[in-house]
């Protein structure tokens, strides 16, 4: 185990609640990984702790939908072939009602991100379709940013294997450990103190390109030449946001990126990606896209292409972008030289761009628009939200504003200051 472990996690659960959630007295913690079964059980230590921290900070009632990566593969290999669209819903209703009250969700990430290589393509995406049919109502809650969510992670076998394939059992989940605690700045000699000044610094970032005004972004690297419009209105957002229940709160730990909305219809030109995506629990690798008219028209992947030519055929807003977030290729994550396989990560190494959904705070008023006038300005909707990595230390981007360009990144870096 490593040294001072435990003191450690008390530290990481102590930033998840204070800085990710800022956990109110008096509100309710749901913990679950949203788009599986569960929170793997082998996460236990951490949510112990969380739960442990939380009722000391005054929530009345705090509950946990625990999963097992075991009982997840089973299903896929003996399940029915005509079972996969099967879903109990008190899962997704569990959500639905926690979020309706404006109370918090913490959803733990630990995927093994090759659980399901090899599984049939159908019943995957038979089955991720039900779950996210089934967990709309949690997303629209999400995007239109109704109450105080979080993303974080905890090691566990699977997943340190894969980052760290030199390593079996516990020295592998001991290490990863070790870079998670890296990434969330667990072994600063002040880490809240730390984390405020980080969010200030994303914070102001956001605010000079808000003040900037561009109408789109060009992204110029190897295998890359996009322009991606942004929307009518549109938002920079980093770190941290005020949620419709007032509770002020940053949505991912660790987070490095800010970002706002693209405007659907307006994006150009092809994208490569500069890291493999997992796509629940099957890697997608070496693939680029090419988009005309804001929507995919064309794509290519070394490894998996069956699961990205679904995942952008999932619906019309699968194929369409729905987020777009800059951050520098000296982020703490990309200088520790690691692959994740594991978005909320490999996300915060590289700028990037999702396909699916957008976040409705990410247009000014959005949440409060209706459907038809969100999409008017741009808006995309679509059961999915998927990012993947685009950026590196060869990208340059511009912003583009009324003809004229400027350098909004070079070389990976911020090319101004604030």
């Amino acid at each position: 185990m490593l040294p001072d472990f435990d003191r450690h996690l008390q530290t990481y659960a102590e930033i998840l609640l204070k800085i990710g959630l800022n956990l109110r007295a008096g509100q309710r913690l749901l913990i679950t990984a949203v788009r599986t079964d569960g929170v793997p059980i082998e996460a236990a230590p951490l949510v112990r702790e969380v739960v442990r921290q939380a009722y000391q900070m005054g929530s009345p009632f705090v509950e946990v939908i625990w999963g097992d990566e075991a009982v997840r593969l089973a299903r896929f290999r003996y399940a029915p072939a005509d079972s996969f669209a099967y879903y109990s819903s008190w899962h997704s209703e569990a959500l639905r009602e926690h979020t309706n009250r404006g109370d918090a969700v913490l959803n733990v990430t630990a995927d093994n991100p090759t659980l399901l290589e090899g599984i049939d393509p159908h019943r995957l995406a038979t089955a991720r379709r039900a779950v996210l049919e089934h967990m709309a109502p949690y997303f629209q809650n999400v995007t239109r940013n109704v109450m105080n969510w979080l993303v974080a992670a905890a090691a566990v076998t699977g997943w340190a294997e894969k980052v760290f394939p030199d390593l079996r059992g516990e020295a592998a989940v001991d290490r990863l450990w070790d870079a998670i605690f890296q990434a969330c700045r667990v072994y600063e000699p002040e880490p809240l103190a730390a984390w405020q000044r980080h969010i200030a610094g994303l914070k102001a970032r956001g605010a000079y390109l808000n003040a900037r005004r561009y109408d789109a972004l060009r992204f110029r690297g190897p295998g890359t030449d996009l322009t991606v419009g942004l929307a009518e209105g549109h938002m920079w957002q980093g770190a941290q946001n005020t949620a419709a229940n007032g509770v002020t709160y940053t949505a991912n730990i660790p987070t490095e990126e800010v970002f706002t909305a693209p405007h659907a219809r307006r994006v150009e030109g092809v994208v490569r990606a500069t890291m493999p995506l997992n796509f629940g629990g099957v890697l997608i690798a070496d693939f680029s896209l090419e988009f005309e008219g804001g929507r995919v028209v064309a794509l290519r992947a070394g490894q998996n292409e069956d699961a990205l030519r679904r995942l952008v055929e999932t619906d019309e807003g699968a194929a369409r972008l729905g987020e777009v977030a800059l951050v520098p290729h000296s982020s703490p994550i990309a200088r520790s030289g690691l692959l994740f396989y594991n978005t909320l990560f490999d996300e915060n190494a590289a700028s990037h761009i999702a396909l699916g959904r957008a976040y409705r705070d990410c247009i000014a008023g959005g949440e409060k628009m209706s459907d038809e006038a969100f999409a008017a300005a741009g808006g995309n909707d679509s059961l999915e939200h998927v990012d993947f990595m685009i950026g590196s230390g060869e990208m340059d981007v511009d912003g583009l504003r009324n003809g004229v360009s400027e350098p909004v990144m070079r070389g990976g870096e911020w090319a101004f200051v604030v």
